[in-house]
Formats: structure tokens, sequence, C-alpha cells
């Protein structure tokens, strides 16, 4: 995944950027990046923080850097913020999302003489962000090169330029996957993907971009270069899982959100207890939610060391995301033994980790465990937003299930059923493969009403195979089986061989 945070202001903006960024940091763990313009001159930061906290990696620039505009980002994709010198000038550049068809764009750029731009690599990966900016530049100005880049890229594509001549310009990605929210205060305006970074920092919500919209920023506020766009599909998972409780997207609070998903929950899936209690972190708002409704205890009986382990989703090694979770949950046995427990957690990918949580539960004495998950069962890996591990759709317990039942050509649309027949298999058969008392999924429609925006308005593609930019092209097969030929549906049929 990833997070960025820009500032323009009257003042010295070094501090803001460091702590704004700072608080994005729940959002990678791989590298972290400043760049402050000077004079009009780029001073610029890249480090490693898979072993150190953002703060320690970057005190030392911290007390270096000067400058009234700056760049910070939180990457687990590539070495951010790159500084580009080209036609259009020279300027730094962040980004945030996906771009699934990465190797055609850069097929077909290599064939175009007009575009010289040279692609380095890390570990033999080319950097999206230098595809970004290579497509940016093929165009006569930065708005037209911002607009064919959203347009050429599947997947999605937020952004921030800071220009040597003190330019600074936002650009929501063309559906709104991920937010860009502005905030202001006397000296400035901030510019984040999340808005937990205002009030600690002095600055008020000013608004949020829309999909698709660009615009320039100055200290004293916004000008939109380009019009936000009719159709949004913001990513659902924000207010489910990765999203920070106190930040706010299009108006809904996480965390707020997530109470009333948890309550849901308990209406649709009554069951005696003797506690509830949620996974860490994310499933605890669910948790309380879902124990204020239903009028039982609220207990903690895993606790989380938080200051050294990070997300378990984060690491691309199995061996090392198993590690990371069984390190980072401590059990509380006196909350435990001899207990009927209720556990909310996010959601269930592979199901590995819950597994061994549900055989820990157990090994320390709890009588029954009752898994309550906060979003609907995942059944298509994300291809829009770099927030998943998964390079398979057969990483999905529940696609295997179906694999095993029906082979490689089921039709998957019986399964998103909460109703059906089918679904209720395979409810059944992850709560027996994890060893669960019993188990619930959130349904979309509750989903939905939790996160209070309208559906055509989210995207909910990992539950129910649907995206805006399908269109009339996408089936209820699943994209593996759908007539268009994008990136996502190229992926699918090459997991599936």
């Amino acid at each position: 995944m990833g997070g960025f945070c820009g500032i323009i202001s009257k003042e010295d903006c070094v501090s803001d950027l460091f702590f704004g960024t700072d608080y994005h940091s729940h959002l990678g763990t791989h590298r972290g990046g400043l760049a402050v313009l000077d004079g009009g001159v780029f001073q610029r930061a890249i480090h490693n923080i898979q072993n150190a906290p953002f703060r320690t990696k970057f005190e030392g620039d911290y007390g270096k850097f000067h400058g009234h505009l700056g760049l910070g980002v939180i990457s687990d994709t590539d070495p951010q913020p790159l500084v580009v010198a080209s036609r259009l000038g020279t300027y730094a550049l962040v980004t945030v999302g996906l771009i699934a068809n990465i190797d055609e764009l850069m097929d077909e750029m290599y064939r175009d003489r007009r575009m010289q731009f040279q692609f380095s690599t890390s570990s033999g990966v080319v950097s999206p962000t230098a595809v970004v900016a290579a497509l940016i530049d093929s165009k006569d100005s930065f708005v037209e090169g911002i607009q064919y880049a959203q347009q050429k890229i599947e997947g999605s594509c937020s952004l921030m330029i800071l220009t040597d001549k003190g330019r600074f310009i936002a650009a929501r990605d063309r559906y709104g996957r991920t937010p860009i929210i502005f905030g202001k205060k006397e000296s400035g305006l901030m510019a984040t993907q999340e808005s937990c970074c205002f009030p600690n920092l002095g600055y008020e919500h000013l608004r949020d971009l829309g999909p698709g919209e660009i615009v320039e920023a100055t200290p004293e506020g916004l000008v939109t270069l380009v019009e936000p766009g009719p159709e949004m599909a913001i990513c659902s998972f924000l207010w489910v899982y990765y999203g920070y409780p106190a930040s706010t997207y299009e108006g809904r609070n996480v965390e707020m959100a997530r109470y009333r998903c948890g309550g849901h929950l308990a209406r649709r899936n009554v069951v005696e207890a003797d506690s509830v209690g949620g996974v860490p972190d994310s499933g605890i708002s669910h948790a309380l939610g879902y124990a204020h409704e239903a009028g039982l205890k609220y207990a903690r009986p895993f606790v989380k060391y938080t200051p050294t382990w990070a997300r378990s989703f984060m690491p691309s090694d199995q061996r090392q995301r198993d590690r990371v979770a069984a390190m980072k949950l401590i059990p509380i046995p006196g909350l435990i033994r001899d207990k009927r427990l209720v556990f909310c957690d996010d959601s269930i990918v592979r199901g590995t980790q819950l597994g061994k949580q549900a055989k820990r539960l157990y090994a320390d004495g709890a009588k029954e465990t009752h898994m309550r998950i906060a979003c609907p069962p995942l059944l298509y890996p994300c291809r829009f937003i770099n927030f998943s591990r998964s390079k398979s759709v057969y990483d999905l317990i529940t696609r295997r299930y179906i694999r095993e039942v029906e082979g490689p050509d089921a039709d998957i649309s019986k399964y998103q059923n909460p109703d059906s027949p089918e679904y209720a298999a395979m409810v059944e058969y992850i709560r027996s493969k994890l060893n669960l008392t019993s188990l619930a999924f959130q349904r979309l429609d509750d989903l939905v009403a939790s996160i209070g925006l309208p559906k055509d308005r989210l995207c909910t593609y990992c539950f129910d195979g649907k995206d805006v930019s399908f269109g009339e092209r996408h089936c209820a097969k699943g994209c593996a089986n759908c007539p268009c030929k994008c990136a996502s549906q190229r992926a699918a049929e090459k997991d599936a061989q």
C-alpha cells in the first residue's frame, strides 16, 4: 500500500511534513521519503524503514531540511519521491496506487521513439512512479500528462507533483479509489491520504478532492484545474481494515463505520457468550460495536505488542507474514480459560493466521470460539489498489474451496449470495477448516450501510466482482471468464493456469 503528504506554506514546512508523513506509517513498512524545495533546489532523502520506524530514520533529515514546500511518502512499492528532470521542467513526484498493466505500458513506451525515458530498476523491478512520470512527460503540460497517465493506467493512481518553480499539483485517481484530503491553517495547506494528520498539527478539514480531480494549491487555497468526474469507486476496505480509525473519507469516519459494522454483525448473528474481543488492531472497533449491540462484556483475550511489529499483511513472504502474526499477539490466559468467546476480525484471506489463533485459544482453555468477520467473504483478489499481497486468486480460501467443489470455471455469483446453499456450504467449510465453533461474515448490504455511502460510489470488487471500470463488459462468473481484455482479466487467466 502506501500513503503521502504534501504541504505548501508561507512558513517553513518541514516539521508539519515530517509528522504528517509519519501519520501514514500504518500504510507501509518498506520505504519512506521526503523532498523539500529550498531556493529552487530539492533536498531529498529516502530510507528503508523495514527495521526502524519512519521518525527514527528521518530524524537527521528533519534537522537539516528547510523550505516552504514539500512532499513526503510511505511506500511499499518503490523509492519515492522521484525527482525528474524533463521537458516539463524539474519536479518531485509521489504516487499511491497500482499499475496492473505496467508491462504493457513499458512495451508501448519503448516502441515510441518520442519517449526517451530511462527506467531504472530496483532488484529487477521497474519503479511504477517512474512509469507515471514517463507518461506525464509525454504530453505538453502537467495537466495533459496527468490525465493521459490516468487514462492509460489500469488499476489506480493518485499523485502529487512539486515543481522547482514552486507549483504544487495534486490529482486524485480517476475513480477516486484512494482519497486525497486537504486541510488548511493560517500558514498554508496540507494534502494527505489520512485526515488523522490534521488535528494535532493544527489543520482544519478543507475538502476532499473528487474522483479524477486535479488541483493546484497555494498557501491561500485551491484552484481546480480539472473538475471531478461523475463516477467514484473508493475502496470500501478503507473502512474495514487499512484506514486509520481517526480518519474520515468522503465525510465517513472509519471508527464510527466499524462500530456500525459490529452492530450489524451482532443483530444478524446472535450467540450466547461470556465476552467479545477483537483481533488487534482493526478488529477492536468492530468488536466494540458488536459488544454494545449484543449487550455483552468487551474483553481483550489477545493484546498486540505494538512498538515493533508491523501489520501482518505487508511482508511478501508467507513465512514472514506468519511469523509477524504469531509474534505480535500475546494471549491473556485469564480471559480465555473456560470462556465462550466471540472474536471480531476485519477479514479472512488465506485463513492461515486465523486458524493458528483459534488453535492458541483452545490450547489456553477456551470453551467456544465464535468468529465474526466485518466484511463479506473475499472472492476476488484486489486488482485496483496495492494493499493485498495475494499473487493468485487461489490464495483466497474461498476460491480454493470453490475450485475443489466445482473446478476452475465455477459460477462465482452463487457464492456471493448470503442466502444461497452454496454460500452456506462455503462458510461451513471455512469454519470447519479453521476449527471454529461458529463463523459468520458481514452481508454486503450491511457493510455498505455501515460505511454510509451509496454502493455505486464504493469499490466492492473483492466481494462481488463488480467495478465501475468494467461497465457492461463484466460477467457474473468473474473476470477470468469475462469477455473484456483488461489487465485484471489477463492476470486472472494466468493465475488459473
